[in-house]
Parts: C-alpha cells; structure tokens; sequence
C-alpha cells in the first residue's frame, strides 16, 4: 500500500478530487458535508493503473484546522498538492507549503484544479514559483467533469513508484490521529504506520503502558499483519482511549523525552534572515499527529533547545515543525523545522556550557557515532532508543539490531559503548591519576577501583577496570602503578632491620621491636610490596630470600628432619620456625612426611 496525503488552501477542491478518483466520500461529519469543507482527518483509496493501491488522507485546508492538517501530512512520505485555477495561490496555499518544507516533505505531485472554470495557467505558474518542496510533476484536471484524471492517475503511479521503500524490520511508531470504541471489541484507534510491521498478538507501548494488538485492518481489510508504509485500523486490548497525538511504539527502541535539543531550519519569509533571527520563546512543537506546547532557549547558532508539555518518543534525525499559535491568521504561523540532535541533552549549569554544547551539536548526525561523541558513554539500550541504523528520520529508519548495525565493532564493556576518543582520553587519565595516588598515598597497595571511577566520573566500576592496561594492572580491587620507590623514613627503617638480620637471617623481630623501627602494619605492607622483606606470615617478617636460604640450610641435615632439629638448625625460636617451615612447604622447597617429619626433596 502507498499513502499520500493532500494539501491546499480551503475550498480548491481536495475533497472533490479525491472523490473523484476514490468512488468514496472522505468527509466523514455531517457537518462537513453541511458546510463543504472539510474539519477532521478524511480517508479514501483506490487501485491504480499499475495496480498499486493507493490511500489518501485528505486534509482540511481551512487556517483554523492547520493542526489537524499536520496531523494528517506529519507521518506520511509524499502529498498531492492542490491549487484551484480559479483562484491560484492563497494564504492557506502559503502556510501548507510551508509546513511541508519545515517537515522534509520532498515528494510532492502538484495537481491544478477546476480546469472548467477558469485558464489553469496563469494558477499552474504561479504555484510553480511558489512551491519550495520537490515536484515530480505538474497536472491540470476538474473534478467535475472528469477532465485530466487519467493523467493524474498515471501520475500518482509515477510519484509511489519512486518513493523510498521503508524497512518491515524498523521498530514501529503509529502515530495515532483517530481513537474510538466498537463494541464487542474495545478500543481501536487509526494511523498511518510509515515503516516496521504490526501483527496481530504482538505487545506495543501506549505512553509507557504496555498493550496486545488484538486485530488488525487495512482499507477495511481485517488482517493478521501489516507492513509499512499502510493506513492502518488497531483494536488494542489493555488500554483506555487514547487521544489524537499518542504512539503506538515498539518497546525500548525509542527515547521518551520532554527535553529535547534541535537543530532550527527557518522556513517561508524567515529562510533567509540570517542568526539573529530568535524564535518566540512559547510554540507549538508538531511531529505525526502530535501537537505539544513548548518552552525554546537558544543555545548558540541555530541550536536550541526544546522544553516539551509532554514526553515524545523520538530518536536522533526526527523533524519537529515549530509552529506560533500567537501570531496573525494572516500571517503565516510555521516558524521552522527543527531536527533533533539530542535526546537525553546534559544539564547546562556551568557559564558558557550552553554554547559549548551547541557548538559540539552543531556537526552532529542521526547516527551512533554522533550520539557517542555527545554522550562518551552510553549503555547499548540507551543507544539503540536513540538511533536508527540508516542514520535517517523516523520515517524510514531501520531497526537496531547490533553492534555492526550501529556503526560501532564492539562494546568497551559488558553493554558499554564508548566514542573512541574519550575512550583513549579516559586511559590516559587513569594512568595518570593512579599515578599520583601512588604518590600521595605510598604506603597503599594501589588506588581502590572505587576511588578511581569517582575520579574519572564514572557510571560504573566495570568502566574502570576496563581501562587498566600495562604499565598499570589489577589486583584485589586496587589499581598497581608497578614497583614504587618506599618513603624515605620506610626504607631507612627497613635498612635498619637488615642490618639486625643480617648477622641471624631468621631470627624475626616481635611486633614490639617492629613498631620501635618504625614499621608498622601500613609500613611493613609496602615494603612486602617494594620487594624489600619478605611476609612469612602475620607477624613475621624476614629478609627477601630468607626461605631459599633456610631451604639451603635445611637440605644439610639427615632427611627426614623434625621441627626441633630444623629451629636448632635455623637459630630460631619455635615462634618462626612453624610458620618458616609452613611456607616452605607452600612453595615447595619442602615436603611433609608425616606429621613430624619434613625432607627437602
């Protein structure tokens, strides 16, 4: 199925028109009909000439219903935009053009109506020179008589044809622009799904609750799957009903937001106005068939930043049109489009923070690498919520489904992604800083992961072990800056017990004698680490090497040898020589017997 959407001043025939190529009648209010114009969204298809089955959405075209205008042409990929000969451009004609340049729209069929009424040409040049969008091509027809219909029907085929082919596997986002009840079903509600596939059963969001699709139609068509780009008719179980505006989304592949950061583009009389051109601070903010209230604040240059009356679900490379409720109807109200940069954007407390940031959003994409350099860090949920793989709209976005799809190789870390550069910047620094932990805590076996990942303000402890690489490594918790030079008072106090043990090697000091040489538990600990006495265990300390030389000396005695002969041996006292012997036979220089005897092997 194809989807256009038509626009046009009030009164130049749309509704006619596409009754005249439908059979149906789009004007679904009686009051419409009353009053031959029409007031809410109108629905219509046919069978074109190839073969391809085309639905319209038929918008009104009168100034008070611009809101229910942009809801009708906001999700749909191409418009069919009519001027009437007899009349030519109107203000209305103005303010839809507009709207469609502020929103992307770039495949447009321009059709001039009411041929038998007046010279279609001086309105067809006109809306020519007028029109801003992309026209793939002009027709002139009546809807009264019937004249250029066939004409128009080709054309249509040639405008579907050369549409892009949206993605079955794109995550979805209907936006909804009719909600009702049946009964005996519940709750149905209508939209124009752009890409992505919708079956029967499966669980979709409805402003963060989660609902089953219970029945599908299509053009009246009950189905058990549809596929994009398609009108589309859902009878959901589990919700109230909702109003014009909500989505119906796959879960956790879009970003729910009220604080979004855009990128303006002025469009009609304000294209060419230059940067010091500053929107109002209150608009409109218009995106599917949403319409929500919003606060601007410019940030620098044409980036500001968006304030939204209600959480959006939206992803980087959607377009918001900004439009001014307050100004003159005989003005026209589209202000801009605004392309989003930024969905999660950081507080901006600091002096000068909002320019900076600006200044970084300025080169920024609708792609993983964009959304990485702004954030450094971003859990893979989170970054799939805000991209899509194509690096397009969410029009024709592709769904995320890896690594390879985002456009990154791999995680930094469990489900980590990192920008390159703040990934190497992030190394750096931790050398750095746990060198000069090392520094001013000497006497510490290394710097706490804990107190790292608050240095380097860090999510997540895992980040930081991630980042330890040689000269530094990872032990215990603690981050090791490799051998380190012992404070002076430690080593000269370590020097001093060298020179005690040096004339009887196993002879290790009582904690008393320790605390007097100024080698406490802190101290005696680093320098175990330095490599400059050796922990037999709690308590004793002896010089490195100690083992291998008492190892030396035992082998000398009658194999096996008791724990009496090896103290004789050792001159030592039974307080060290159990525990000698012990990490001996740990290291195995020796070996148990039995529960009396060791031999050296």
């Amino acid at each position: 199925m194809y989807v256009v959407a038509t626009a046009g001043h009030v009164d130049h025939g749309k509704s006619t028109l596409v009754r005249a190529l439908t059979g149906m009648e789009p004007d679904r209010l009686a009051e419409e009909r009353r009053r031959g114009l029409t007031i809410e969204l109108g629905y219509a298809w046919t069978t074109l000439p190839s073969g391809r089955r085309l639905a319209f959405v038929d918008v009104p075209g009168h100034e008070r219903f611009l809101g229910t205008m942009l809801a009708g042409v906001g999700p749909v990929p191409a418009v069919m935009f009519v001027v009437a000969a007899d009349e030519g451009w109107m203000p209305q004609s103005e303010e839809h053009v507009v709207a469609l340049e502020a929103l992307g729209v770039r495949h447009c069929l321009l059709v001039v109506t009411r041929a038998d009424l007046a010279d279609p040409g001086p309105a067809l040049e006109q809306a020519r020179t007028r029109l801003t969008i992309g026209v793939l091509e002009a027709v002139v027809v009546s809807g009264r008589t019937g004249q250029g219909l066939g004409g128009l029907r080709e054309a249509l085929d040639r405008l579907v044809a050369g549409l892009p082919v949206p993605d079955p596997e794109a995550p979805v986002r209907l936006w909804i622009d009719r909600a009702f009840s049946v009964v005996g079903s519940g709750t149905v509600v209508t939209g124009t799904l752009p890409a992505g596939t919708i079956s029967v059963g499966d669980e979709l969001a409805l402003g963060g609750e989660s609902v089953r699709v219970r029945a599908l139609e299509a053009l009246k068509e009950p189905l058990s799957s549809v596929a994009g780009v398609a009108r589309v008719a859902v009878n959901l179980r589990g919700h109230g009903l909702p109003e014009r505006g909500r989505a119906l989304v796959t879960p956790g592949r879009w970003t729910y937001t009220e604080l979004v950061d855009v990128r303006i583009s002025p469009v009609g009389d304000l294209r060419d106005v230059g940067e010091e051109w500053r929107p109002p601070r209150r608009l409109i903010a218009h995106i599917g068939s949403a319409a929500v209230g919003c606060e601007v604040r410019m940030l620098g240059g044409r980036v500001v930043r968006l304030r939204l009356a209600r959480p959006l679900p939206l992803r980087l490379g959607d377009v918001l049109l900004l439009r001014d409720p307050g100004r003159d109807r005989a003005e026209v109200r589209v202000l801009a489009g605004a392309s989003v940069l930024d969905v999660r954007p950081p507080a901006l407390g600091r002096r000068g923070a909002a320019r900076e940031h600006a200044a970084r959003l300025e080169s920024a994409g609708p792609d993983a690498a964009s959304a990485l350099r702004i954030h450094r860090l971003l859990r893979a949920a989170d970054l799939i919520a805000m991209v899509s793989t194509s690096g397009t709209s969410g029009t024709y976005g592709t769904g995320v489904v890896g690594a390879s799809d985002l456009g990154v190789t791999a995680t930094v870390c469990g489900d980590w992604y990192a920008d390159p550069d703040h990934w190497a910047e992030l190394a750096e620094r931790l050398t750095a800083t746990a060198r000069r932990y090392a520094v001013e805590h000497p006497l510490d076996p290394g710097m706490p992961l804990e107190a790292a990942r608050h240095e380097l303000d860090l999510p997540d402890r895992q980040l930081v072990a991630a980042l330890v690489r040689p000269p530094l490594t990872l032990t215990e918790g603690r981050i090791m800056t490799g051998p380190s030079a012992l404070p002076a008072p430690v080593a000269r106090a370590v020097e001093r017990l060298r020179v005690e043990l040096s004339a009887h090697p196993f002879q290790a000091p009582e904690a008393g004698r320790l605390a007097e040489l100024g080698l406490g538990s802190r101290e005696v600990a680093a320098a175990v680490r330095a490599g400059r006495l050796l922990r037999v265990t709690d308590g004793i300390v002896l010089l490195p090497g100690a083992d291998a030389r008492a190892a030396e000396v035992l082998s000398r005695l009658p194999q096996p040898f008791t724990v009496s002969q090896a103290r004789r041996a050792l001159d030592t006292s039974r307080r060290v020589a159990v525990p000698l012997l012990e990490h001996l036979d740990r290291s195995g220089l020796t070996r148990r017997v039995d529960e009396v005897h060791r031999r050296c092997p």
